[in-house]
């Protein structure tokens, strides 16, 4: 017997796109799975996009009586499932078809609790798709490559569900929830990666707001406030993490107009490569600035 794969839907306000995530499921070439549509208060038409996939027995719709953390939505959802791996599946996102058939094979031959793999970028507006990465993804012990460069999308993972019996999402997170789980667990668990892309992330003007911009800024740095100075991480390196950061601040004060701000962050950390990609943009108007960066 196949192993049974609980499918997390997390959706809010997702009427543009989850009938198109909920058919990735449905093509899914492995069929012994559970859909956890978990309906974050939504105010569209989300139900109404998904009432006729109902139907299939497999699909399961929740609805929270109140606006949630994206995270703490994550775990209200998991609650629901019953089966022995959890998959990730936001409502703009979808899947090859071959992604499940592949990975648990795969999580079986390594015998591992968690895997992932690599994606392709779809850009809503230009319908373009990018590989995601094209440098080897991580394997083993992985804890340093996530904080010196966090490449293990949420929407790639397969996971055994016995280890949200010791462990959650943050449920105070909106953004960098994963990033704080796949690090903890980084810690203690051997991670091994597919370098085929098997599912597909949805770059669109929702996801790639201001606010979401804030949002991420505001939880790293609380991140690393809290854990730096933890006894578990004391081996390991937050430089590059903090790079990344000032990287998010330069973008942040670009969008704003602050370009003094912009200055003073160059000459804080020289080092800091990353930001040099955002000089050109001292010298541009701010129309043009807003076009590239919001």
């Amino acid at each position: 017997m196949k192993p049974f794969v609980s499918i997390i839907c997390n959706c809010h306000n997702a009427s543009n796109y989850i009938s198109d995530s909920v058919k990735s499921a449905l093509n899914q070439s492995y069929t012994n799975w559970e859909l956890i549509i978990y309906d974050n208060f939504s105010r569209d038409e989300t139900f109404f996009k998904i009432k006729n996939f109902l139907k299939d027995k497999r699909i399961k719709y929740f609805k929270s009586k109140s606006f949630l953390n994206l995270y703490n939505a994550r775990n209200q959802a998991i609650k629901k499932s019953r089966g022995k791996y959890l998959a990730f599946l936001d409502a703009d996102d979808w899947w090859h078809k071959e992604k499940l058939t592949k990975q648990v094979a795969f999580i079986k031959r390594k015998k591992s609790n968690i895997i992932y793999s690599n994606l392709y970028l779809f850009y809503e507006n230009e319908k373009k798709i990018k590989l995601f990465s094209r440098d080897t993804l991580y394997n083993g012990m992985i804890t340093q490559s996530l904080l010196n460069d966090f490449k293990m999308p949420i929407l790639t993972t397969l996971i055994k569900k016995k280890i949200f019996k010791k462990i959650s999402f943050n449920k105070k997170y909106n953004i960098i929830g994963d990033f704080d789980l796949f690090v903890k667990l980084s810690l203690k668990e051997k991670i091994y990666s597919m370098q085929e892309p098997l599912a597909y992330y949805r770059l669109h003007e929702s996801n790639l707001t201001r606010k979401r911009l804030d949002l991420n800024i505001n939880e790293i740095k609380s991140w690393i406030k809290e854990h730096e100075k933890k006894k578990k991480f004391s081996h390991l390196s937050f430089s590059k993490l903090k790079m990344f950061l000032e990287t998010l601040l330069i973008k942040k004060y670009l969008i704003e107009g602050n370009k003094l701000k912009v200055i003073k962050l160059f000459f804080k950390q020289p080092s800091n490569l990353q930001k040099y990609k955002f000089l050109f943009f001292l010298f541009l108007p701010k129309k043009i600035i807003d076009k590239y960066l919001k």
